[in-house]
């Protein structure tokens, strides 16, 4: 008899166990979320935070380029004053467009390209787009966690308990998806 009430103890312990680990380890994926989430903003704030100093770069060179720099100062703005992820996800591919059209510019002004300044943002500006690359990696790695964790037994039977549900992945835009056409 005494053996059947230490059964009962050692599965109600394994089951509030289980119930304090999955819950811990919803929260933890969220966290982790939260935080791949922040990650983007900064990359993409660093990017826009940018462009004030690659246009004042381009413009001694490119005076007849305005069209081209009003595109690219719009497009920060925008950036700039999305309030939603969404929008500044969508802000920021308009921006990185825009900023290809600057760098083409370059292609035209062999004094540009030669530029250390103009150089130096250029580098800079590469490496935070590989910054933001790997933090959009890192944000579906961790929603990929999440989703596991909320699809598979028995951590579906917890997401139900806890109401959590799945969770959408970072997609690229469309127009970004389209692959670049090459003419000679």
């Amino acid at each position: 008899m005494a053996w059947i009430i230490w059964l009962l103890i050692a599965l109600i312990a394994l089951i509030v166990i289980m119930f304090i680990y999955y819950f811990n380890k919803f929260v933890v994926l969220s966290n982790r979320i939260d935080n791949s989430l922040s990650q983007i903003d900064v990359q993409l704030r660093k990017r826009a935070d940018l462009v004030p100093n690659l246009i004042q770069s381009v413009k001694g060179y490119a005076k007849h380029e305005k069209g081209i720099m009003k595109e690219v100062t719009d497009a920060r703005k925008a950036f700039m004053s999305a309030k939603t992820f969404e929008g500044k996800v969508k802000a920021g591919a308009e921006l990185q467009n825009a900023l290809k059209s600057i760098l083409a510019i370059a292609e035209n002004y062999p004094q540009l390209r030669a530029n250390e300044n103009f150089l130096h943002l250029q580098q800079e500006l590469s490496a935070i787009e590989d910054k933001v690359a790997y933090s959009r990696q890192f944000y579906n790695d961790s929603i990929l966690d999440y989703n596991n964790s909320v699809k598979v037994f028995p951590g579906i039977f917890f997401a139900r308990i806890y109401n959590k549900k799945e969770k959408p992945y970072l997609e690229i835009p469309k127009e970004a998806r389209t692959v670049p056409k090459v003419e000679f």
